[in-house]
């Protein structure tokens, strides 16, 4: 892929490299906090997309998005995360064919704890990676 600014140099590529492991690294990492707390990466991904949702309560369409999932896939993850009672749906009164996602306070509980860990995380690896960044920047 040509691009405006020519082809990438030797220092770029083990940038881009860098960058990559670093990013991989992390990934690694959240996948591990979310199995130790007993949560498949894509289960702790999914609770978070709900937390995170500005605008109140993501409907399930919204969170496979969000996720980028095929609907009947979303709707079985907030199954199983229903089933464990981290999630509840609720139903639009507005619109009842409208079904949004809710954290439990199990949910929220278990998602505090995760996220922490992963705030902290991030602020151990985010200077190497702002820096890599900065230097592909250049």
């Amino acid at each position: 892929m040509a691009t405006a600014r020519g082809p990438l140099t030797p220092s770029e590529y083990e940038t881009l490299a860098a960058f990559r492991h670093a990013l991989r690294r992390f990934l690694a990492f959240s996948a591990r906090a979310a199995r130790t707390a007993g949560l498949s990466p894509q289960q702790h991904q999914a609770l978070l997309a709900v937390k995170g949702r500005a605008g109140g309560r993501p409907r399930i369409g919204e969170l496979a998005a969000q996720l980028q999932l095929r609907h009947h896939s979303a709707v079985g993850l907030v199954d199983r995360l229903a089933g464990r009672g981290l999630v509840r749906r609720e139903r639009s009164t507005a619109d009842r064919r409208q079904v949004g996602v809710a954290l439990t306070a199990r949910g929220e509980r278990l998602l505090a704890g995760l996220s922490a860990a992963h705030r902290d995380e991030l602020r151990r690896v985010g200077p190497e990676l702002r820096a890599l960044l900065a230097r592909l920047g250049r």
